[in-house]
């Protein structure tokens, strides 16, 4: 196999974590929906730690992607 193929291959290994970014993320919020609606006093309330769990969720989209363009351009 030729080294560039190889990093292909490796680089589209690497962003199958943004499959799971995207679930993650929809299930981040869409439990806060059905949370809210549930209760939605306590919206207010947890709306930060919905953030933080986004943003870290989201971290990990940004590690796969420096890591794919690592393995492609390294």
């Amino acid at each position: 196999m030729e080294v560039e193929a190889a990093k292909m291959i490796g680089a589209g290994l690497a962003t199958i974590a943004l499959a799971g970014v995207g679930v993650g993320i929809g299930n981040i919020f869409g439990n806060f929906v059905a949370g809210s609606l549930r209760n939605p006093g306590a919206a207010g309330r947890v709306f930060g730690n919905v953030l933080l769990g986004f943003a870290l969720t989201e971290a990990v989209a940004l590690f796969a992607l420096v890591i794919a363009f690592l393995i492609l351009f390294g």
